[in-house]
């Protein structure tokens, strides 16, 4: 297939119902069609290699990263491609992609240790920083229209603030004993079977509106930091003190995701404002005076998290790729990280397994869950997009109360008047619309998902589209063509 065209032929790729016997209980007491999740891969893009994806905020352009330095964005709407971002001092793979809050930036970050911040619209490079470690994933603050800072998750040193303007970085103390002795961040350690010292990457995410940090360390913990100082305020421990590999908010702010290598996905309450959490931590610690040091960390901690839900198949005890939640917020999904299989595990978030898709028999290293519609898109090994989607089933009578459906072809004898352009039997009704109006096809109406905007600056739902010219005509000795 040529490159940059997509295909609606699934290549006789099916979704697959449950295996598990909670799964099949589940399928007997309800209907799965009554679920708002994705049962069926619908379509497929293609073009390069690509390794990594994320939505706009609306879900009406996905970007995606290639093997080749690239980024592609697509116009979710029409699947073809509206823009192409290549940077020619990076050529490795793109680790990860983030998109602003208004999508006027893209931030991506590749094996070069770089990272690079792009104006979408004008498809021009706005700067690059190289980092002294390879930033396997980049996040811009949330809280800001036109974000100057990013974290970074780097591969052997602790998460980091980085300074998109001037490339300053400020690491976070990861180690509880570097905490409470104000000494220096090590990079997180693991002993592997060979007893080689290898390096753990550290998880980090920012909360809803950026004020706090959020980091999964090595030793099953999750550590609370404040955004500005870089000052641990909290820590929960995670029960089996595994390390913490995930940890993503939900869109509204109220829930917590952490993937670790216990192979448990586990599910928190978050107990603190979604606004001001600082403020809240502050209290929190001022009325716990009578405790010190790691104590009193755990103690507030304790009122900041409340687990909630844990997520497993008990069954295969496979490790997970890339877990996330649902645009709402009501639905768990999950990739297995299993080589050679391509299966996505969706659980309602009252803790039961809704579907099990399986895709081709290539690795799954990515997927997202579209912010609207229940769509969630996948990455394959082999660099294929695959997009998930309903199934739907035609019922016009829902739309026509008075529709029937004919079991075969039945012979209609019309009226003698019924398809004239001016019917004697009934009169015109005259239009109140204003037929030379101008019709606004530019203004995006606002969404109630999307009611926290602060409106303080356009979103860019869309990129124009740009025509490519026709190759000339070859003209011969008499100017025919």
């Amino acid at each position: 297939m040529p490159k940059g065209l997509n295909s609606t032929n699934t290549r006789g790729i099916n979704s697959l119902h449950i295996f598990s016997k909670e799964a099949l209980a589940l399928n007997k007491r309800s209907d799965p069609l009554q679920g708002d999740f994705p049962e069926v891969i619908e379509e497929y893009l293609e073009y390069g290699c690509m390794k990594c994806i994320a939505f706009n905020r609306r879900g009406t352009l996905l970007a995606a990263g290639c093997n080749d330095g690239s980024c592609i964005i697509w116009d979710f709407e029409t699947r073809g491609i509206a823009k192409e971002l290549r940077d020619n001092e990076c050529s490795s793979s793109v680790l990860s992609i983030c998109w602003s809050k208004y999508g006027h930036r893209i931030l991506v970050s590749a094996a070069d240790k770089s990272l690079t911040l792009w104006d979408v619209m004008n498809g021009v490079r706005i700067t690059r920083i190289v980092l002294q470690q390879t930033p396997i994933q980049a996040r811009l603050h949330p809280g800001s229209t036109t974000p100057s800072v990013c974290l970074v998750c780097p591969l052997s040193c602790a998460p980091m603030i980085v300074d998109l303007n001037t490339g300053n970085t400020t690491s976070f103390k990861i180690s509880i004993p570097d905490i409470c002795s104000g000494g220096p961040t090590p990079p997180s350690r693991s002993k592997s079977s060979d007893a080689n010292t290898s390096y753990t990457p550290t998880a980090a995410c920012f909360n809803k509106y950026g004020d706090l940090v959020y980091v999964g360390n090595s030793k099953g913990e999750i550590l609370i930091f404040d955004y500005k100082d870089s000052e641990v305020r909290a820590l929960v421990p995670i029960s089996g003190g595994s390390v913490v590999k995930n940890i993503v908010f939900s869109r509204n702010g109220q829930y917590l995701l952490t993937n670790s290598n216990d192979r448990i996905i586990r599910i928190y309450e978050n107990l603190l404002p979604l606004k001001d959490g600082v403020g809240a931590l502050d209290d929190l610690r001022e009325s716990l005076n009578d405790l010190n040091g790691v104590e009193k960390l755990k103690a507030v901690g304790s009122k900041c998290l409340s687990l909630f839900r844990e997520f497993q198949d008990s069954i295969t005890k496979v490790h997970w790729k890339a877990p996330c939640f649902s645009g709402d917020g009501e639905w768990v999904v999950g990739g297995s990280a299993s080589k050679g299989e391509h299966k996505i595990y969706i659980w309602d978030r009252a803790g039961h397994l809704v579907k099990i898709l399986e895709g081709p028999k290539e690795a799954l290293i990515d997927l997202a869950w579209h912010p609207i519609h229940p769509i969630v898109v996948s990455v394959s090994l082999a660099g294929i997009v695959y997009i998930w989607a309903k199934d739907y089933t035609e019922n016009w009578s829902a739309f026509a109360p008075d529709f029937k459906e004919l079991e075969e072809n039945e012979e209609y004898v019309e009226r003698e008047d019924e398809f004239d352009l001016i019917p004697e039997t009934e009169k015109v009704k005259v239009s109140d619309i204003n037929e030379d109006e101008e019709v606004d096809i530019e203004t995006v109406e606002k969404d109630a998902a999307f009611s926290d905007s602060d409106l303080s600056q356009e979103e860019l739902c869309f990129l124009p589209a740009t025509p490519s010219r026709d190759p000339p005509e070859h003209q011969d000795k008499r100017g025919w063509t």
